[in-house]
């Protein structure tokens, strides 16, 4: 997430209220989860497992829990709590807008295209041209949709992320301020649910056609021309590339790649990463052929067991 302007380091550090090790011009422009994090964001990390992977990414501002030593080229931020306080600074950058009408009158809406009755369009939302958007789909700020999009009834684009940091007093919400962005000539079944990215974007490709009750997680990047068949749920911060097929009731765990020209048939669970070009079936998925294999030969055990009594 890019903030309006740049900010100073002493400006973001007097928003948390923390210490800071940098010069106090020290040039600031975002705010990014390590996976998406450039030049000019901050990071968070609370973890000393994680301290390195964080002083040592793309990111030139570490928000951290403990005085280490500063890399060069780098400031850091100084918490007690660095989760915390980057939900700060994300209510600060991102505050929540609330609604009074169903059609928002900072969204925009391109030519030819249609919004059926009870459908809410939020703040700062952009629709292309020649879209569909049936009854009763919501659509939160910040969405971007392209051109020829179609929407089915009772979809929800742009709910928070599923995140939380395990307290001893309960679960604490790491607060989303990304958005969701759809690509020309994409479809939506009815009753899906696409969360937007923590700092990031939720990003569906160009062509790719969504069944109905078909759940996409936070920061999830969806290629062009895949198909998802219903109830399939994926999690956050996946990567789908193009011309992916996942068919009924495919979950996919967090954080992993799904090859180009993948097919995943119906009820697998992927749980890793999946070369492209390749037909995958199981829980833990495998190759097809592989687990139809181990299907057959483990029809034979009964008459194997029967044949050593």
């Amino acid at each position: 997430m890019k903030f309006p302007q740049p900010h100073t380091l002493k400006q973001i550090a007097t928003i948390i209220d923390c210490n800071y090790v940098g010069n106090d011009d020290f040039p600031v422009s975002g705010m990014n989860e390590i996976h998406v994090v450039e030049e000019g964001d901050i990071v968070f990390v609370d973890h000393p497992k994680y301290y390195d992977k964080a002083l040592e990414s793309r990111a030139t501002i570490v928000l951290i829990n403990k005085e280490v030593e500063c890399p060069q080229g780098k400031a850091l931020l100084i918490s007690d709590d660095p989760f915390r306080d980057f939900n700060k600074l994300t209510d600060f950058f991102r505050p929540f807008e609330s609604s009074s009408k169903l059609l928002a009158d900072s969204a925009s809406i391109g030519e030819g295209t249609v919004i059926q009755p009870n459908s809410f369009i939020g703040n700062n939302v952009t629709i292309g041209k020649n879209c569909l958007i049936h009854s009763n789909v919501s659509i939160y700020d910040n969405t971007e949709i392209g051109d020829n999009v179609i929407i089915h009834s009772g979809s929800v684009l742009g709910a928070d992320a599923f995140y939380y940091k395990n307290r001893p007093e309960g679960f604490d919400k790491l607060k989303s301020g990304g958005n969701v962005v759809i690509k020309d000539n994409v479809e939506i079944g009815a009753l899906c649910t696409i969360d937007k990215g923590v700092t990031a974007s939720t990003t569906i490709g160009e062509g790719t056609k969504i069944d109905n009750h078909v759940q996409i997680g936070h920061d999830t990047v969806i290629g062009k021309k895949c198909l998802f068949a219903s109830q399939v749920g994926i999690a956050g911060c996946v990567v789908v590339e193009d011309e992916v097929t996942l068919w009924g009731q495919v979950g996919v765990i967090s954080g992993i790649t799904i090859g180009k020209g993948s097919i995943v048939y119906a009820q697998s669970g992927v749980g890793g990463p999946l070369p492209g070009n390749e037909k995958y079936f199981g829980s833990p998925a495998d190759q097809a052929r592989i687990k139809m294999r181990e299907l057959a030969a483990l029809k034979e055990l009964p008459d194997l067991i029967n044949k050593f009594k």
